[in-house]
Order: structure tokens, then C-alpha cells, then sequence
């Protein structure tokens, strides 16, 4: 069983434990989920393209900050002018919190992703309820039919959709018609291994109108211009910030010189 099978084992028990607590009915009356979603595709085509990413661990490092507060970080991400921020939510595997994506919701104006193993509907409600404007779908972990519904059923409660894929297959499995941006995640889930080749190799198989994103390794501001040049547009940055101990301000000393 490998650390994805794992994951999605665990969560499969953590939504049937929250769903008994927090029913779907009961998400719908979140003063949040009558909010008006920003648009991170958006945000991403006319801004910096840059994702800053607030993660206190992960399971190929281990603990990468937990020093940081999640509002001061979001706090400095938005100063930065980043395009958006992706909170991780997992608990067992990543350190975060639901708790930490109502924080930021309530820090900063700019799109939020949740960034989360999403394998059921309910967590797309609860993605709504706790302030998220678009979530991420791994096409590692899902069916066609799953990204499918899930997709759909994001669009309809007003939140975006980012596809994940790591290799050509996911990609051709995947229905994108209800998918705003596609997003290649350049860490191969058996080694741990990173290459931006991945980035370009799968850029000219995403189709022209999605916004292309590129995850993972992206460490320097030559990466980004040299993965500008295979059409992508976003660049997720995470453990390049948060493995410093002022993420908010190292993300603003980076994205002066971008």
C-alpha cells in the first residue's frame, strides 16, 4: 500500500466521523457559503501567476514549519501580490486544519485553494462552508466518473476546480470540461523525486483553454520565465517558503525580483 492508498483509507474514516458531527445541512447555513467566490484562474491571468502555499508539513519532509501563524503568513503572501493561497487542510499527514482556511479566509481578500485529498462530495460543501474559493482535484486518487461529479458539483456551488495530474494518463482519463485550470505536479509519487521536466513534457497535452499550473520544485525565479515558455501561467509555491522562518516576507523578497 503505498502513502496515497493510505491517505485516502484514513480519510474515508475522517468524513464518515465528520459527517455524523457536521451534517451537509448544516454546512449550508455557514454564513460563508452564501459568499461570492473569487476566481483563482482569474486572479492567476492577471496577476504574479504565483500560489503560496501554507503547510506546516508534509509526508516526504516531515515537519517544514511549525513556528508560523497561518495569519501572518497569508498576511505577507497577500502583501507579496501573490495570485492566491493554498491551505492545507489534512490534519494527519500535512499538520493543518479546517480551522486554518477560516483563518485565512478571514485575513486576506485574495483566493484561497483548499488543498486536500477530496474523494467525497461532502468535503466540497465543507470546502464552501469554511470560505475556500476553489478546490483541488487529484486525479491520482479518482475515477473519470468522480472528477466528473465532483467537478460539477463545485461549479455549482460557485468554487473553481484545479486538476492535478503527475503523468499522461491521469490526463487522458480526465473529463475537463468542468475543470477551470490543470495543474501537473512535478513530484514522482514513488521516488519523491522532483523534475520540471514533467511540467513540459505534459504542457502541450493540457488543452489551450485551461490554465496551466505548475506544481512542485519551483525554487527560483529561472524556473518560472523557463516554465513560461510551455504555457504555464500559475507556479504552486510551498516548502520554498514555508522552510524559512518569515514565509510572509520571503515570499515578498521573491516576488520582487519575479
Amino acid at each position: 500500500m503505498n502513502i496515497l492508498d493510505k491517505i485516502v483509507l484514513g480519510k474515508k474514516r475522517e468524513i464518515n466521523s465528520k459527517r455524523n458531527l457536521l451534517p451537509i445541512d448544516f454546512l449550508k447555513k455557514s454564513p460563508l457559503f452564501l459568499r461570492t467566490s473569487n476566481s483563482l484562474s482569474q486572479s492567476i491571468k492577471i496577476g504574479s501567476g504565483i500560489i503560496a502555499e501554507f503547510k506546516r508539513r508534509s509526508p516526504s519532509k516531515q515537519v517544514i514549519n511549525h513556528q508560523s501563524s497561518v495569519i501572518d503568513v497569508v498576511k505577507g503572501y497577500e502583501k507579496a501580490g501573490v495570485s492566491g493561497v493554498s491551505v492545507l487542510a489534512d490534519t494527519k499527514y500535512f499538520g493543518g486544519a479546517l480551522d486554518d482556511l477560516i483563518q485565512a479566509r478571514d485575513t486576506i481578500e485574495i483566493p484561497i485553494l483548499r488543498k486536500e485529498f477530496i474523494i467525497d462530495g461532502y468535503q466540497i460543501y465543507e470546502a464552501k462552508a469554511f470560505g475556500a474559493d476553489a478546490v483541488l482535484l487529484i486525479a491520482a486518487i479518482l475515477t473519470e466518473e468522480e472528477i466528473i461529479n465532483f467537478s460539477i458539483l463545485a461549479n455549482e456551488l460557485g468554487l473553481e476546480v484545479l486538476l492535478e495530474i503527475h503523468n499522461e494518463e491521469e490526463l487522458i482519463k480526465s473529463d475537463l470540461e468542468n475543470i477551470d485550470m490543470v495543474g501537473v505536479n512535478n513530484r514522482n509519487l514513488k521516488t519523491f523525486e522532483v523534475s520540471l521536466e514533467n511540467s513540459k513534457y505534459l504542457s502541450k497535452l493540457i488543452p489551450s483553454d485551461k490554465v496551466k499550473i505548475s506544481e512542485s520544485g519551483i525554487n527560483d525565479i529561472a524556473s518560472i520565465n523557463e516554465l513560461k515558455q510551455y504555457g504555464f501561467e500559475g507556479f504552486l509555491i510551498g516548502e520554498n517558503f514555508m522552510k524559512t522562518d518569515d514565509p510572509g516576507q520571503v515570499a515578498i523578497d521573491f516576488l520582487k525580483r519575479l
